[in-house]
């Protein structure tokens, strides 16, 4: 499936961007009952149920939920949890709200959840480009978790 972009890509990638070793099970509860999916209006062309403001403004560079059919939020915040549930979390996630979260869809489609809100835990996500180091990474992890 084309993850679809409203622009020509970013080009590069954040290296700084690390997965947890092995996020304990009891941390990994409390933290998948604790997020909250936001949204940006920057990742999407249709609005869907997001309660976004704007409802959507689409930038050039940043690629879209839509291409990969995510168009309501309660199953944005399925994948958010399931990401969390799976340890694939970046690995400041021993205290406090993880900056990143990723989730795997259809086998091979990397999204990336990033924190808004640290105090809170609300999250916005995208779908990672397929040149993206992390896409490879994050994929093989998936399916070894």
């Amino acid at each position: 499936m084309d993850i679809s972009t409203a622009g020509s890509g970013r080009g590069r990638y954040n290296p700084k961007r690390k997965l947890h070793k092995g996020l304990a099970g009891d941390r990994a509860e409390s933290l998948a009952r604790s997020v909250r999916y936001k949204g940006s209006p920057l990742h999407k062309r249709s609005p869907g149920d997001f309660g976004l403001t704007p409802p959507a403004s689409p930038r050039p560079g940043k690629t879209l939920c839509d291409g990969v059919g995510i168009f309501a939020i309660k199953e944005a915040t399925r994948l958010l949890r399931q990401g969390v549930e799976g340890g694939l979390v970046s690995n400041d996630a021993d205290q406090g709200f993880p900056r990143y979260i990723w989730m795997v869809i259809n086998d091979l489609e990397v999204l990336e959840a990033r924190c808004d809100d640290p105090n809170n835990g609300t999250y916005h996500g995208y779908p990672l480009e397929r040149n993206d180091p992390m896409t490879d990474m994050i994929i093989k992890q998936w399916r070894e978790r």
